[in-house]
C-alpha cells in the first residue's frame, strides 16, 4: 500500500504515532482510542475496521497521522483478490436522504417489484433499469429539475431513424434552458429571494462573501439580453474569453436567453488558439477583460484577444469600472456596450426567445493538440443532462453551495452552471487562483457544501499546506475530474471534511456529462469509479474489439452504449460518425460509441482510468498503460511529487524501452540512479516482474494541455530524439 508503512495496524505503537505528528500525551491517548476501537472490532475485516479508526481522525490531525492509520489498515490488503479498498461507506439512512436514494425508494417497489429492498442493496438493479429503459426514467429525473418547456415533447426518445446511433431524444420539445435556469416558474427548489450566487475577488480575504439573489442575477442577464439585440443578429455565434466571474455567468446566460449561440474559449490560450476558435465558429464577437488580476499581478487579456485577428471585442475591466488599456476603433467597453439600453423604459425585461431542444446554444472545443481542436455543438439537450448527473452522483439540490474552480472555456464551467442553477443550488465563485490559501479561506467562509478539484489542484494544496489551519467540515461531498487521482492526494482531501465522500468523474465535453463516476449509494474506493453514470452502459472491448463479460475483471477500450442523453449527434469540423463509430463493433444491435479511454475493471467491480487508448505501450508482450504504472511509481519514493511513463521505440529495432520522467518536490534532490532502482522494485512486486525501467529523468515540470492535461506525446517525442542522441553519441 505504500513504501515504509508495511506495518499492520495490530503492530502500530504510541512510537509510531508520535513519529507521525503527534505529542507524547495525545500519541497515548490517540493510542488508546486506536487499541479500544479495534478490541471491540475485533474479527472485522479491513474495510469496516477502517470505518471504525477513520472516525477517530480530525481535520487538524497531521497527514501523515492519516497516512500511518490508514496505510497501516489495509497493509495486509490483497488487491487482486479483493479489489481497490474502500474508504466510504454510505449508511442506509443517508442514503434514503439523496436525490436517487428518495426517488428509488417511491418508483423502486413499482418498477423493480419484489427484487427492489432499498437504495444500497437495490442501486445496481434500478441502474440497469435506467440503461434499459430511459423512456420510463428520464421523466422521473425531469420532474426533479428546473427544467419546463414551452412544447412538450412528442416522446422521450425516438430511435425509428436507423441512421442516427444516439436516437433523438425530446423530440418536438421546445424551450430556452436559459430561463430555466432564472425563472422559479412555480418550481419548488428556486424562489426568488434565493442566493443564486456566491464569490469574491483575490486580495479581498477579509472582507464578506458578495451574494447576488436569483432575482438580481435574473435582471442583470436580462439587462445584457437587451444590450445583445441592440447590437447582434438573432443566431450570431458570441465567444467568452475571460475569467469564470459573476460578469463571465451573467453574459454566458444572456446569450443563450437572448437566442445567440455562447463560443467558449479559455482564457489561458494564446493569440493563436483564441483565432483558431474565432475562425472555426465564425463568431461575430468576442467578450473579454483587459488584464486577467492574479496574486495582485495583471496578466494581459485583451491583447492577446487583437492578437488573434479583428474580431469585434467587448472588453470589461478586471478591477474597478474603468478600463486600464487604450481601445482599438471597433471595440467597446462595458460601460458603452450597456449604454446601448439607455433609451429603454424597462431594460431589466426581455422575452426569452424559445427554440427547439435541438437547436445549438454553446459550442466548445475539445483539447486537442494537434490540427483544430474539434468543435463541439451543445444543444439544449446537454445542460439537462449535466445537471441530472449531478442531481443523481453528487446529490446537488437547493441549499447547496457548490464551487468548483474552472473556466466557462473548458466543460466544467458549463457543467458547474447548469448543476447549479438547474438544481436550484448556490454557484460559488472565486475570482483569483485557486492555489494559495484565499481561494480556501473562500471555501471556508462561503459555506461551501460541494467542492470540485483537479487532481493536480490537491496535489498543490497538500504539498505546500496552505490549507492548513481552514475549516472545511461544511463539505458534505468532494468531486474530482480531469485527471487519474493519487490515492494519497484524495485521502488528504477526504479528510479535510471528516473523511466525506470524493466523487470521482470521468467524461467528455461531447457527452455533456460523466460515462463513469462514483455514487453516493455505493462505498468509496480512492481514485477509483464505483459505477458508470445513472442511465449510461458501456462494455470493455479486448484487443480484438470483443466485449468482456459483464462484471468480469479486466482492461480495455471502452465501447459506449450509443443512446446517450445529451451527447452530441454533430461535429461542426469533423465527421461525427468517422470520430465516434467508424470502426466500432456492434453489441446486441447497438453500434457502440467510441470514447477512447482503456478502462480496469477491478475485482468488487471499480473501474479505473488507465489512460487514453493511444497512451498504451507493449512492454515484453504485454499491454499495460502509462496510468497504472505512474500509480505505483508516484509512491515508491517519498520525494516524488508525480511521474510520467512512456514507452520509447528504438531506431534500431527492438522491444519497447520504459522511460520514466519525474518532477520532485520542492526542495527535495534524488538521483535517476537511485530511483530507477525503486521504480523497478516497485513495478515488479506491484505489476509485473518483466516489465524494465530502461531510463529515469528529473524535470522540472511536464508539459500539459491548458485543462491541464498531461502531454505524453510531447514526452515521448522530446526523449525519443534525446535517446537516439545518447545511442549515437
Amino acid at each position: 500500500m505504500g513504501e515504509g508503512r508495511e506495518k499492520s495496524i495490530w503492530e502500530i505503537g504510541v512510537e509510531e504515532i508520535e513519529e507521525a505528528g503527534l505529542g507524547a500525551g495525545e500519541a497515548r491517548s490517540f493510542y488508546q482510542a486506536l487499541k479500544g476501537t479495534i478490541d471491540r472490532a475485533h474479527g472485522s475485516t479491513p474495510d469496516l475496521l477502517w470505518r471504525d479508526l477513520s472516525a477517530l481522525l480530525t481535520p487538524s490531525h497531521p497527514h501523515s497521522l492519516h497516512q500511518l492509520v490508514y496505510y497501516s489498515v489495509y497493509a495486509r490488503w490483497d488487491y487482486s483478490a479483493a479489489g481497490p479498498p474502500p474508504y466510504w461507506f454510505p449508511s442506509l439512512a443517508s442514503a434514503k436522504n439523496t436525490n436517487l436514494g428518495r426517488i428509488m425508494e417511491i418508483h423502486g417497489p413499482k418498477l423493480l417489484g419484489s427484487s427492489y429492498q432499498d437504495p444500497i442493496k437495490s442501486f445496481s438493479l434500478f441502474h440497469e433499469f435506467s440503461v434499459n429503459h430511459p423512456e420510463v426514467y428520464w421523466p422521473i429525473v425531469l420532474k426533479e429539475l428546473s427544467v419546463v418547456f414551452r412544447r412538450d415533447p412528442k416522446c422521450i426518445l425516438d430511435t425509428s431513424d436507423k441512421l442516427k446511433h444516439g436516437g433523438v431524444w425530446f423530440p418536438g420539445a421546445v424551450l430556452n434552458i436559459a430561463e430555466c435556469c432564472l425563472v422559479p416558474m412555480n418550481h419548488p427548489k428556486k424562489q426568488d429571494e434565493d442566493v443564486a450566487v456566491v464569490w469574491r475577488d483575490e486580495g479581498q480575504d477579509d472582507s464578506p462573501v458578495n451574494r447576488m439573489l436569483l432575482r438580481e442575477l435574473r435582471d442583470q442577464v436580462m439587462m445584457v439580453a437587451n444590450a445583445l439585440d441592440a447590437t447582434f443578429a438573432k443566431g450570431d455565434a458570441i465567444a467568452i474569453d475571460m475569467p469564470m466571474t459573476v460578469t463571465a455567468v451573467i453574459i454566458y446566460l444572456a446569450i443563450i436567453l437572448a437566442g445567440y449561440v455562447v463560443v467558449s474559449i479559455a482564457d489561458s490560450f494564446a493569440a493563436k488558439e483564441i483565432a483558431t476558435r474565432l475562425r472555426v465558429s465564425k463568431a461575430k464577437a468576442i467578450f473579454t477583460q483587459d488584464f486577467i488580476v492574479r496574486g495582485g499581478r495583471k496578466f494581459p487579456l485583451y491583447s492577446r484577444v487583437i492578437e488573434a485577428g479583428p474580431c469585434k471585442a467587448i472588453v470589461i475591466p478586471a478591477i474597478g469600472k474603468d478600463l486600464g488599456i487604450q481601445l482599438r476603433e471597433n471595440d467597446l467597453s462595458w460601460k458603452d456596450f450597456l449604454s446601448s439600453l439607455d433609451h429603454l423604459p424597462r431594460p431589466h425585461f426581455y422575452s426569452p426567445v424559445y427554440q427547439p431542444i435541438e437547436s445549438v446554444t454553446n459550442i466548445l472545443f475539445s483539447s486537442g493538440t494537434t490540427g483544430d481542436p474539434k468543435a463541439i455543438p451543445w444543444t439544449q439537450l446537454s445542460p439537462i443532462r449535466c445537471a441530472a448527473d449531478s442531481w443523481a452522483h453528487t446529490n446537488t439540490q437547493a441549499g447547496d453551495i457548490c464551487c468548483w474552480p474552472t473556466n466557462l472555456g473548458w466543460v466544467m464551467g458549463p457543467i458547474l452552471l447548469y448543476s447549479c442553477f438547474l438544481n436550484g443550488a448556490t454557484l460559488a465563485l472565486y475570482h483569483g487562483s485557486p492555489l494559495g490559501r484565499g481561494f480556501g479561506k473562500f471555501v471556508q467562509d462561503a459555506g461551501v457544501s460541494m467542492l470540485g478539484t483537479v487532481p493536480s489542484l490537491v496535489k498543490a494544496w497538500k504539498s505546500t499546506r496552505c490549507m492548513e489551519g481552514l475549516d472545511w467540515t461544511k463539505i458534505q461531498t468532494f468531486a474530482s475530474t480531469g485527471e487519474a487521482s493519487s490515492v494519497d492526494d484524495d485521502l488528504w482531501l477526504s479528510s479535510r471534511a471528516f473523511y466525506k465522500p470524493v466523487v470521482e468523474c470521468c467524461g467528455g465535453t461531447e457527452l455533456a456529462s460523466s460515462y463513469i463516476q462514483g455514487s453516493l449509494l455505493q462505498p468509496q474506493a480512492f481514485g477509483a469509479f464505483s459505477s458508470s453514470s445513472m442511465s449510461t452502459g458501456f462494455v470493455i472491448l479486448d484487443e480484438h474489439g470483443v466485449p468482456y463479460p459483464n462484471n468480469q475483471p479486466c482492461a480495455g477500450e471502452v465501447g459506449l452504449f450509443p443512446l446517450y442523453m445529451g451527447a452530441t449527434d454533430r461535429l461542426l469540423n469533423a465527421n461525427h460518425d468517422d470520430v465516434y463509430f467508424k470502426g466500432m463493433p456492434e453489441y446486441r444491435g447497438m453500434k457502440l460509441r467510441r470514447h477512447g479511454d482503456i478502462l480496469q475493471r477491478t475485482v468488487g467491480g471499480y473501474l479505473i482510468v488507465q489512460g487514453r487508448a493511444d497512451d498504451t505501450m507493449n512492454l515484453g508482450g504485454i499491454k499495460t498503460s502509462s496510468v497504472e504504472i505512474e500509480r505505483v511509481c508516484d509512491r515508491a519514493d517519498e520525494n516524488v511529487l508525480e511521474t510520467a511513463a512512456i514507452s520509447v521505440k528504438s531506431e534500431t529495432g527492438g522491444p519497447e524501452q520504459l522511460v520514466i520522467l519525474v518532477v520532485l518536490k520542492e526542495g527535495s534532490k534524488c538521483k535517476p540512479d537511485v530511483l530507477k532502482t525503486k521504480f523497478s522494485r516497485a513495478i515488479h512486486a506491484n505489476l509485473n516482474p518483466l516489465f524494465k525501467v530502461s531510463f529515469v529523468k528529473v524535470v522540472p515540470e511536464f508539459p500539459r494541455t491548458a485543462s491541464n492535461k498531461l502531454l505524453r506525446r510531447v514526452l515521448r517525442d522530446r526523449m525519443k530524439h534525446e535517446l537516439s542522441v545518447r545511442s549515437r553519441l
